[in-house]
């Protein structure tokens, strides 16, 4: 939707399409203007405000704590709902983030372009609904009462925005197809109206000392480090004395230089895009550059602290909210590392309710004291020694440790695929576990002796035989369906290459020193592996689910064999 105001492609520059963290974008009165003509004329507004400030937060359901931290500070918000699919657990977090602080809210109800029969055009919805064809107006009512039914389970009352009559009271739904263009227009003039209408004296407040949220730490040549902050409420000037986060706690700087996002340029965008000023107003965007800001935690709230004595509370409230996020114990668990404050609070929300505990969650690129810790972890507990890594970076020499250590790295830079790719790393690790376990007990097998394969007759009587059920190894004794023993696999070859195992399916070679080819075994026989009857009760009680229907029959089989010998 932003990239149709903007004519921007910021979206396909995401992983996955999806807002991976929080940005912003200014959109002056005159673009607005510009946008909303057709719209504006119709309605009879008069358009005062001198622009709109969008933040654009994360979709996701992980992402609830990047989430708050946009509803805190917005004056309107719009709910982004896709009419295709409706309802979605982020939908439903975003609404009890809006309830919890009071904001109000208008219900985008994106991708109408993918109702069948639906004829999409860029510009005003209230002039294109009148050209669609009644039976497609009535699909599009369907699914505009099924998100009214879902508001109205949070006690909100909605309702199509050319239908309401009191915006105070009900919750305005516009229809739109952000790829389009459609329904923008009248989504642009509903936030200004209500905005104008309702919210004249909240906006023109008195402006005190700057408030905002740092959004990236980096390097700018010419500069130096830079940190690139949401200014959400009061001034900054420069010179300003600010208090930051750190790993370490808070910490304080001067101001040395503003730098401000020229109109439509997204906060997250590089280049020249960027004008020198002495200060700026909330609500903006804004780059600043300051000695110390290296050690600023991207996600960390940003002060300017009016004197001495205030610096020191402001420090001291900071540090009380970093500790509350970084985890550092001495428990088994797996280590986090994440690009920022906000990302890291989403995955340590996501990784806790999951009930995975977390021996340390720290924000910066993976180093190879990670690697050491989670050795020692991993010694104690094989399914958390991992490190789980977003949006950072992984040094070479780094992985290389961990590889030769065996510590999985799990580095995304999509926050929901973190948890499900450790999900995955732990199951293989289960099964791999099983396989170690299993390779120390006898398998069942079932083998047959393939017509035409005597390769030698004695000695060892080397033969071919396909595997029916099981697997075979070398050393596994055989025994004929009579129970009587011909001896162990001395080798299995395939191909002229040497095997492990065989199992079901595979033809191969084996040799086995005592029988005697047409006399003790022959064309066609049926032969089974000797299995302890130890080995049968742990195979049968312990590793029950890692054997399949067949082999669990042939188990039984050969304690049949064996019980009567």
């Amino acid at each position: 939707m932003l990239d149709n105001i903007r004519k921007t492609t910021i979206a396909l520059k995401e992983p996955g399409a999806i807002t991976q963290s929080i940005g912003a974008s200014f959109v002056p009165r005159e673009v607005l203007m510009k946008i909303c003509s057709e719209v504006g004329a119709l309605m009879k507004l008069e358009l005062k405000i001198p622009g709109l400030l969008f933040i654009d937060t994360p979709g996701h359901e992980s992402f609830t704590n990047l989430r708050k931290r946009g509803g805190s500070i917005a004056d309107l918000a719009v709910l982004i709902v896709d009419v295709t699919q409706g309802f979605q657990p982020q939908t439903i977090e975003s609404i009890e983030i809006l309830k919890e602080y009071k904001t109000p809210f208008v219900v985008a109800a994106n991708k109408i372009d993918l109702i069948q029969g639906w004829k999409s055009s860029e510009g005003c919805f209230i002039k294109n609904i009148s050209q669609q064809r009644s039976e497609v107006q009535q699909e599009l009512d369907r699914r505009i009462y099924d998100i009214i039914g879902e508001l109205s389970k949070f006690g909100i009352n909605a309702d199509r925005f050319d239908r309401v009559d009191d915006f105070s009271k009900t919750v305005a739904i516009v229809p739109i197809s952000a790829k389009k263009g459609e329904g923008i227009p009248d989504l642009i003039v509903l936030l200004a109206g209500l905005a104008q209408k309702f919210m004249e004296k909240q906006l023109e407040t008195e402006i005190g000392p700057g408030k905002g949220s740092i959004l990236e730490v980096k390097f700018e040549k010419g500069l130096g480090t830079t940190a690139d902050v949401i200014l959400y409420d009061g001034k900054i000037s420069k010179g300003d004395i600010v208090v930051f986060g750190t790993k370490d706690g808070a910490a304080s700087t001067r101001v040395r230089g503003l730098l401000k996002p020229k109109p439509l340029v997204e906060m997250r965008d590089t280049g020249d895009r960027f004008e020198y000023v002495d200060e700026v107003v909330a609500a903006s965007g804004i780059k600043i550059f300051a000695p110390g800001l290296e050690n600023a935690l991207p996600g960390s709230e940003i002060y300017v602290a009016k004197n001495e004595d205030e610096e020191v509370v402001l420090k001291n409230k900071l540090s009380a909210e970093i500790s509350e996020t970084m985890i550092k114990t001495e428990k088994e668990g797996i280590i986090l590392r994440a690009d920022t404050l906000g990302s890291l609070e989403a995955i340590t929300r996501l990784i806790q309710h999951e009930n995975i505990p977390i021996r340390r969650a720290d924000v910066g690129p993976v180093v190879k004291g990670d690697v050491i810790e989670a050795v020692a972890i991993r010694e104690v507990d094989r399914y958390l020694g991992a490190i789980l890594a977003f949006n950072v970076n992984v040094p070479l020499e780094v992985l290389e440790e961990a590889k030769s250590k065996g510590v999985p790295i799990i580095n995304t830079n999509i926050i929901y695929s973190l948890l499900d790719q450790f999900k995955a790393w732990r199951e293989e690790e289960k099964k791999r576990e099983a396989e170690e376990a299993l390779a120390s007990y006898v398998f069942p097998a079932k083998v047959k002796i393939l017509p035409g394969c005597c390769f030698r007759a004695s000695k060892p009587a080397v033969f071919g035989v396909e595997v029916i059920i099981g697997r075979i190894k070398p050393d596994y004794e055989l025994m004929k369906e009579d129970g009587t023993s011909i001896g162990c696999i001395k080798s299995i070859q395939q191909e002229k290459q040497s095997l492990s195992e065989a199992r079901a399916g595979q033809q191969v070679a084996i040799a086995v020193d005592e029988p005697i080819f047409g006399r003790h075994i022959f064309e066609n026989d049926i032969l089974y592996s000797v299995v302890p009857k130890k080995h049968i009760a742990i195979l049968r009680e312990k590793y029950r689910l890692q054997l399949n229907d067949a082999e669990l029959n042939l188990l039984d089989e050969i304690e049949e064999i064996i019980r009567k010998v």
